[in-house]
């Protein structure tokens, strides 16, 4: 199921159809981040977007998370076009961080706790290769950091990761009304992860450690 359908639903059952968010798109894309002294980049899907920055932003380091698409072919690609399945990007959160304040792995360890690393159609309700997991990796230490954790995740529950390592890639910000969607439309942004069955999943998955929580407070600590 398409998550704008999902949506609408809920929104219709809530009484909160007023006001949605026009499908059409933005002109202006997102600033792009501004790059310190001391900045990197790093670039993950995991479904819904609007549902992964919200994590990241959480931890002490990350300084910017932008929404946007990766992994196609599609130059310049709209949310129409990507939520339609034809470019071959994937939804992603592209995060800006201090590596001196927070780690790579870090990085890793909350992408994994809020991804369901076993499905290979998508993410949770949101169905098709637009909503794929996956590590999108720039040099060799991402990819030697990326493959390690997956290889740890595969012996911890003793079967095969479908989240995919892939190659960077170009990276298009999403339209304006997709950033901090979570901070600008807190009730929708609620029942649509509670709708799509997110948490609940991810829950059975990771127990207590679902959505990196726990890697947040320990990381935030020091």
């Amino acid at each position: 199921m398409r998550r704008w359908t999902l949506f609408i639903l809920l929104a219709l059952g809530a009484g909160f159809l007023v006001g949605l968010p026009e499908r059409t798109v933005s002109a202006d894309r997102a600033a792009p981040p501004v790059a310190g002294a001391a900045s990197a980049t790093a670039v993950f899907a995991g479904g819904c977007f609007w549902c992964m920055e919200k994590p990241f932003d959480e931890l002490v380091g990350v300084t910017q998370t932008l929404s946007g698409y990766s992994g196609g072919q599609k130059l310049n690609p709209t949310y129409e076009q990507v939520s339609a399945g034809t470019t071959g990007h994937a939804e992603v959160v592209q995060i800006t961080y201090d590596p001196s304040k927070v780690s790579y792995q870090q990085l890793l360890d909350v992408f994994w706790r809020n991804v369901d690393p076993f499905d290979a159609g998508g993410q949770f309700c949101d169905r098709g290769s637009q909503y794929r997991s996956a590590v999108f990796v720039a040099n060799a230490s991402e990819r030697q950091a990326a493959e390690a954790s997956k290889a740890a995740l595969e012996q911890r529950f003793g079967r095969k990761i479908a989240t995919q390592i892939l190659p960077d890639a170009k990276f298009y910000a999403a339209e304006d009304y997709h950033q901090n969607y979570y901070q600008k439309n807190p009730l929708r942004y609620r029942y649509y992860r509670g709708g799509c069955g997110r948490d609940n999943r991810l829950e059975a998955v990771w127990g207590d450690e679902a959505r990196g929580e726990q890697v947040v407070a320990a990381r935030n600590q020091h």
